[in-house]
C-alpha cells in the first residue's frame, strides 16, 4: 500500500516508528501533531461548527450559561469547548461557559452525572464531546427537560430528537477520499493538514424536528457568522 490511515490520536507514535520502514508509504493519522517525511496528522477543525453552536447557545439561553462535558482533556476536545465558548461571547461578553470531564469515553453514568451537576448551576445548553458515554448527558437533557443538548463528530440529532438541537459532525470519509487525492496526484505534504467547512469534512447539522423552537434571526445570524469563518474572519481556537 502507498497509503494507511491510523484512525486516531494514538496511531501516531506507531505511525513514526514503522514509517522510516516504508519510505514510499504515506501515513496519515486522524488528529495528532506528529509530522515526518511520510508521517502527517488531519486536523478536523471542528471548533468552526462548535463556535456557531456557541453564538447559537447565547442567542437562545435563557440562563446566560452553559455546560461541556468531555471525555478525556485532549487538545481536540478542548479546543471544540474553548471555541463554543468564543461563538457565545462574541454575541453576549459576560456568558458563562463551564467545562467537565470524565477521564474516560465509555461512562454513560459519570457523563450523566456531570450534565445534571451543570445543570444544577443553572446550565441550560450542554454539549458533549464524550463519545459513547455522551448518551449520559442526552439522558440528562432528557430528564431534566428545559435543557437543550449538541451532539459530536458524528450526526447525533435522532439519538435523543427531543432535546439535541444540532450536531458538529465530521465527515471523516471525505477527509480520507481529500488525503487520498493528494497523494494520487502528488500534491501531498508533510504538515498538519488542516480540514473545516470549505473541505466539507465539519458541518454544523441543525435537527429539523427541533427547527422551529430556533428564531429566525438566530438562524440568519448562523449564516452571516459561518459566511465570516469560511471568509477567514473569524478567530477561532487551535486544538493543535
Amino acid at each position: 500500500f502507498n497509503l494507511v490511515f491510523g484512525h486516531g490520536f494514538e496511531f501516531q507514535d506507531a505511525a513514526a516508528a514503522v514509517a522510516p520502514d516504508f519510505p514510499n508509504t504515506v501515513f496519515v493519522t486522524s488528529s495528532g501533531t506528529t509530522v515526518r517525511t511520510n508521517v502527517a496528522p488531519m486536523i478536523f477543525e471542528m471548533v468552526q461548527a462548535t463556535y456557531l453552536m456557541g453564538v447559537m447557545t447565547a442567542m437562545m439561553s435563557k440562563t446566560g450559561k452553559a455546560g461541556c462535558v468531555g471525555g478525556l482533556e485532549i487538545p481536540s476536545v478542548k479546543s471544540g469547548f474553548l471555541a463554543l465558548e468564543a461563538g457565545a461571547k462574541s454575541v453576549q461578553p459576560d456568558f458563562v461557559v463551564v467545562q467537565s470531564f470524565i477521564g474516560n469515553w465509555e461512562d454513560v453514568g459519570a457523563a450523566k452525572e456531570a450534565a445534571l451537576a451543570l445543570m444544577d448551576q443553572g446550565a441550560d445548553f450542554i454539549f458533549q464531546n464524550a463519545d459513547a458515554a455522551g448518551l449520559g448527558v442526552f439522558q440528562a437533557a432528557q430528564e431534566r427537560g428545559k435543557v437543550f443538548a449538541f451532539g459530536s463528530n458524528k450526526n447525533q440529532n435522532e439519538i435523543a430528537p427531543q432535546v439535541v438541537l444540532a450536531s458538529a459532525v465530521l465527515n471523516v470519509p471525505q477527509a480520507f477520499v481529500n488525503v487520498a487525492r493528494r497523494v494520487k496526484e502528488k500534491t501531498f505534504h508533510a504538515e498538519l493538514m488542516r480540514m473545516g467547512m470549505k473541505d466539507n469534512v465539519v458541518s454544523l447539522e441543525i435537527n429539523p424536528k427541533l427547527q422551529d423552537k430556533i428564531p429566525a434571526n438566530v438562524l440568519a445570524k448562523i449564516e452571516e457568522v459561518k459566511a465570516g469563518i469560511l471568509a477567514g474572519q473569524v478567530a477561532l481556537p487551535v486544538g493543535y
